[in-house]
């Protein structure tokens, strides 16, 4: 894992996750980035992910090579990569049998659900994710 990523989750594979050539499914590494999205908001700032009013606005997802069943887990690495008003840009790596199988970002948006547009990232989010990623402020 690139030493960027601070923190990391680990993913149990299953059977479900697994396409018609045996290698997990392009979509589930959507999930995969999902899982340690929400890992890295519960255990980094505090709140669980579906309590803060985010939405994605924008996921990629590069592919560097196949994983298998046999790989029995993937390790999943994820970091805010910087912080816009109400964007919450984030980078992962997905890590199977010690090496790398794929890369991906996100840009998450905190949104007001009544008013129905953006709104600002709360200051205690952004000072916790500015220290603990050593982000400038």
């Amino acid at each position: 894992m690139d030493d960027a990523f601070r923190f990391t989750e680990e993913i149990p594979l299953r059977l479900r996750d697994l396409d018609q050539m045996n290698h997990v499914n392009n979509a589930v590494y959507a999930t995969f980035l999902e899982q340690a999205r929400s890992a890295y908001f519960r255990d980094v700032v505090g709140r669980p992910l579906n309590g803060v009013g985010m939405v994605i606005a924008d996921l990629e997802l590069d592919f560097e090579r196949g994983v298998t069943l046999d790989a029995g887990r993937v390790t999943v690495g994820a970091r805010v990569t910087e912080l816009g008003r109400s964007s919450i840009p984030m980078a992962y790596q997905v890590w199977a049998d010690g090496e790398r199988a794929a890369t991906g970002a996100t840009t998450m948006v905190h949104v007001d659900r009544e008013a129905g547009g953006s709104k600002p990232i709360p200051d205690a989010w952004r000072e916790t994710i500015t220290e603990f990623e050593g982000l400038e402020p």
